[in-house]
């Protein structure tokens, strides 16, 4: 198949005002949104769906007729509501082994102004290594995808940190290229799912990227900042500096595992324990828990049993188990990627899981950082249902589609040698780079 070679600026450059749709398929749900985007204002939310899912574990598709149903009622909501029939959708993705690295790149620029084609050839070398570093892993790389490779950190003649370096004269250019790439066959599998309800694919986009695109603001993105999205079966950690994603690890616990160890712990249904942590619970205690009683009804309500009463202090001694060990992983995970230090101190929550009460100021304590709740930001017109933290991925895809950006993956690979490629010290290197800037 022919590919068009598009100038990067190209790449750059926002399409003329259109329709962007959504799906945000999840371990709990499914939920559609449908805006209108003209490149320049915010989108516009016309229409919106949401349906019940059980046919994800983990978030990865287990029941794919489930899957499938439950899209399909979500999007015809959502163009019922909009009055349009939606093509092609963006999508996300939690799980799937999601792998974060960066990618390195030098060519040879012999002293001249940094030109255009210049910058043309750095990014087609980048793609090049890229394609490279994905085949030689995992068996010839026929069990990886990659959904994103944006530029990070261009450098000059070893000056690094430079954001556009158009227009400066040197002897040598290069560039890190942040790349994010998941297992091929969840990929397929989500991707069957959405075509089998009658859509088009436009975009796999990692859920951690989507969630960060509409919970956080220019300036944390620039001082250092971590988001934390609590989904009902995967926690997704993304960290950004210097106005870039920097790094993204997907755990596969999340607050559904909260919502079972209720059920477990009280003898009582999911969905009975489901409403206990969300009308009863929270990540902090009081004294009076001990003497608040709650009703607990019984795992079978036909067998005669009366429901329980407890002390809410119980319900939330279990709750605050479950965070411990969610958040132990979290602080593992950005420990990984290196997120420490003066540039490592603002965390954002989202997601499902940020809506339990008390939950900032429990991982404030159990990260010793800076918390708050993120909350879909960025769109006009989103219904008031879709407005809470367990919509940011959903509000970030439609965001995600409708800003311009440059994406390696898209540059076609050159057909001639370009570049001189190596590993460098990537994590570390950005965020020494954003603490001398601070």
């Amino acid at each position: 198949m022919a590919v068009a070679v598009l100038n990067p600026t190209q790449l750059l450059k926002p399409r003329a005002e259109r329709v962007i749709a959504a799906i945000d398929v999840g371990s709990s749900k499914v939920a559609a949104l449908i805006a209108m985007a003209d490149g320049e204002n915010m989108p516009r939310v016309i229409g919106a769906g949401v349906r019940a899912c059980n046919g994800l574990k983990r978030g990865l598709v287990a029941d794919m007729g489930k899957t499938e149903a439950a899209i399909r009622a979500a999007m015809m909501q959502a163009e019922k509501a909009a009055g349009v029939e939606i093509e092609s959708v963006l999508v996300n993705l939690s799980a799937g082994g999601l792998d974060s690295d960066v990618a390195s790149v030098e060519i040879d620029i012999a002293g001249h102004r940094i030109s255009e084609a210049d910058m043309t050839a750095l990014l087609q070398a980048g793609r090049a290594r890229i394609d490279e570093t994905i085949a030689q892993s995992r068996g010839g790389g026929a069990g990886r995808s990659t959904l994103h490779a944006e530029p990070t950190l261009y450098t000059i003649d070893g000056l690094e940190g430079v954001i556009n370096p158009r227009g400066f004269h040197a002897d040598r250019l290069a560039v890190d290229i942040h790349v994010l790439t998941a297992s091929t066959a969840p990929c397929r599998n989500l991707d069957l799912s959405v075509r089998n309800a009658h859509l088009n694919v436009e975009a796999i986009v990692a859920s951690g990227v989507a969630a960060s695109a509409s919970v956080l603001n220019p300036e944390e993105r620039e001082l250092g900042v971590a988001v934390v999205e609590i989904g009902a079966g995967v926690t997704t950690v993304s960290v950004h500096g210097g106005g870039m994603l920097a790094g993204l690890v997907s755990i596969p616990i999340g607050a559904g595992d909260i919502t079972a160890d209720i059920a477990a712990s009280f003898a009582t249904r999911r969905a009975a324990a489901e409403r206990l942590k969300t009308l009863s619970g929270a990540a902090t205690s009081s004294p009076r828990d001990n003497h608040d009683m709650i009703e607990v009804p019984p795992l079978d309500p036909d067998d005669g049993q009366e429901p329980r009463r407890v002390p809410r202090a119980e319900l939330i001694a279990v709750i605050r188990n479950r965070l411990d060990q969610i958040f132990g992983e979290v602080e593992q995970a950005l420990k990984d990627i290196g997120f420490t230090g003066t540039a490592g101190r603002q965390v954002v929550l989202t997601g499902g899981g940020a809506e339990l009460r008390g939950i900032a100021d429990f991982a404030q304590g159990a990260l010793a950082r800076n918390v708050r709740i993120g909350r879909p930001r960025g769109l006009i017109g989103l219904p008031e249902a879709q407005s809470s933290a367990a919509f940011a991925t959903l509000a970030g895809l439609i965001l995600h589609g409708a800003e311009p950006r440059l994406d390696i993956v898209r540059i076609p690979v050159p057909q001639t040698p370009g570049g001189r490629t190596g590993p460098r010290s990537a994590f570390a290197r950005l965020f020494d780079q954003l603490k001398r800037q601070i």
